[in-house]
Formats: structure tokens, C-alpha cells, sequence
């Protein structure tokens, strides 16, 4: 496991640990992975920084140390490129936690794995590499160092325990505030998203299932509302909140960004219709289950409290939720 600590790269690991896999992590050291681990430690973005598993995982006589490696790098597709070069004889197949972001964002509603995808970065690039291109250059990286053996786990909108983006953890933790809260257009409008713990089971079985090449990978269209997402919020903080529907042209008129102030939500539109229509069909022919969303909601909130009720947050992405005080206002107005 390349990382392994945070998020989507702790699912997997917990999720492999679970099964009773023998489990390997590389990773920086920030952070302290699951119990039961190897550990080597390594910066992939400095100089000789894969020094450490160059000198692991080497089988006399040939074959494969490791039956899979997992990568979720979100960078610049050097990195992916140099750890695949270096692994791509000592392990079977390799899963890269890719993003639904590589299509082009003027595909219609219903996208497939076969949509038109953006021309993505050279995996030799370094440096600030714009995400969707940085997640379609890591695919071409794995791609050339595995081939066949090389599997894309294309991720929609993610949330669950150790989110380190904020989105699931902001809401919770404005909600558990209580009073009247700012909910964005219709409680009826359709999410697509994975938890990252399903997300983690399904790459794991495709795996050993020998899968190989690109997967979406998110809930069907509508496997929640934003209403019962924030309903299940109320419930799981045991708040007195009082969601205040607000229509889409309102919250939008008073310079609100959908999706980083009010995170999760987008108005109706083309970014809507790619993040939130997806056509799945292939991973759930596959074996991908999603957990209701209740469930997503009421373990991300355990764990907020574990930890104080702060998240961590990844220093490379921003600050998600609104501002209190255009909060306030909107509310006043609705008043």
C-alpha cells in the first residue's frame, strides 16, 4: 500500500487487514498506519525518496513479493510513474485509485467508462499538475508500467470515516451546532457518492479477481438525496437543527460557491449532471455495494467525536463550508 494512512489509503489497508492479508505500507511517516502493518518509510517526492522499498519486496530466483499494490496519489504522475517502474516486477497487479474527474466535463448525463476523457498529463510530468490531468497521467503511468495487470478505480464524490477533505465532516459539524441551517435548493435532489470503505472492499475483490483497466466507482444515481443526507446528519449529532431549504437561484445570486461552501451540493447543470449521473452499471455487475447512507453518516460523525469533533485536512485542498456570517444573512432573508 502506497500511503495507507489517511482515507481512502486506510480503508484499503484496514480493508486488506481484515481479510487477514499481509499488508505493506509506504509512506511518509506523518502519520501512524493501522496496527498489524509493515512499515517502510519514504518521501516519493524527493530525490532517492523510494529508497526504502527498492530495497524491499526482491524474490530470489524471480516472482512476486506482493500479490497487489495500491496507489491513491492525487500529484503530479511522476510519482505514480517511479513507484510502478520500480514495482512492476516484484508485485502481481497494481489498483490506482484514479478519478471520475479524467472525463471531459462537457460529457452529458449517464457517462460510462467509455466517455471522453481529458488528454491527461505526461507520467513524466512534475511539479503543480492540475488534478484531472494529474489523475489521468497516474492511469498512463500504472498503465505502462502493468499493462493488463493495471486496474483504474475511477472514484465519484468519496466520504466516510478519515475524510481529509471536510466535505461529510462540515456538515456534520454545523449541524451538531443546531439552530436553523442553511440547506441548499430541494432535499430531493439525487447524490452519487462511495463510501470510502466500500470503496475499499469492491478494489480489493477486483483485484483478486484480476480486473483489470478503468471501473467508475460511485453509488448508482440517487442512492441518497441531499435531504437524507442532512436529515441523517440531525439524527446522528442528535441536534436541535432546523434545515432551511433555500432554492438553488437564491444561495447562487448571494455568491455562494456550490460544492466548496456548501459541500457535496451542486445546482442543476452540466458539473451536476457529470458528478451526480454517472452511468455504474459495470462496477455494480462487479460486486460493488453501497452501504446506506445513514450508516456513512452516523460512523463519520463516531469518529469526529473520537477525535475531538476536528477533522484533519489535507494541506494541499482548501477549506470547504460557508462563512457564518453570509450563513446568517441567507438565514435572515428566509426569515
Amino acid at each position: 500500500m502506497l500511503g495507507g494512512t489517511e482515507f481512502v489509503g486506510r480503508a484499503v489497508t484496514e480493508a486488506a487487514l481484515a481479510r487477514g492479508w499481509e499488508v505493506t505500507v509506504f509512506h511518509r511517516g506523518r502519520h501512524a498506519p493501522p496496527p498489524g502493518v509493515a512499515e517502510l518509510l519514504g518521501d516519493r517526492t524527493t530525490e532517492d525518496g523510494l529508497a526504502a522499498l527498492a530495497g524491499s519486496g526482491e524474490v530470489p530466483g524471480g516472482g512476486y513479493a506482493w500479490d497487489l499494490v495500491v496507489d491513491t496519489w492525487s500529484g503530479a504522475p511522476a510519482a505514480v510513474r517511479d513507484a510502478a517502474r520500480l514495482l512492476a516486477d516484484r508485485a502481481a497487479r497494481h489498483a490506482y485509485v484514479s478519478s471520475r474527474s479524467v472525463y471531459d466535463h462537457s460529457a452529458p448525463a449517464g457517462l460510462a467508462e467509455e466517455g471522453r476523457l481529458v488528454a491527461g498529463a505526461s507520467p513524466d510530468a512534475g511539479g503543480d499538475v492540475s488534478y484531472p490531468l494529474a489523475k489521468r497521467g497516474g492511469e498512463l503511468a500504472a498503465l505502462d508500467a502493468f499493462g493488463d495487470r493495471a486496474l483504474f478505480a475511477r472514484a465519484g464524490l468519496i466520504l466516510g470515516p478519515w475524510e481529509n477533505i471536510g466535505r461529510l465532516p462540515w456538515w456534520l459539524g454545523r449541524i451538531a451546532r443546531g439552530g436553523p441551517v442553511l440547506a441548499p435548493g430541494t432535499p430531493d435532489v439525487a447524490l452519487q457518492y462511495i463510501d470510502a470503505r466500500d470503496l475499499a472492499n469492491w478494489l480489493l475483490d477486483a483485484a483478486d479477481s484480476a480486473l483489470h483497466g478503468p471501473y467508475d466507482l460511485v453509488s448508482r444515481a440517487g442512492h441518497a438525496t441531499m435531504g437524507q443526507l442532512l436529515d441523517a446528519c440531525v439524527r446522528a449529532t442528535g441536534s436541535d437543527a432546523e434545515l432551511r431549504w433555500t432554492p438553488a437561484e437564491k444561495i447562487l445570486a448571494a455568491g455562494v460557491e456550490p460544492w466548496t461552501d456548501l459541500p457535496v451540493w451542486l445546482p442543476p447543470g452540466e458539473l451536476y449532471e457529470a458528478i451526480h449521473r454517472g452511468d455504474v452499471s459495470r462496477a455494480y455487475a462487479t460486486g460493488l455495494r453501497c452501504r446506506p447512507v445513514e450508516e456513512t453518516v452516523a460512523d463519520t460523525w463516531k469518529w469526529l467525536e473520537e477525535l475531538g469533533g476536528v477533522a484533519p485536512r489535507r494541506p494541499d485542498r482548501p477549506a470547504v463550508g460557508l462563512d457564518p456570517a453570509k450563513e446568517a444573512e441567507l438565514l435572515a432573508e428566509e426569515a
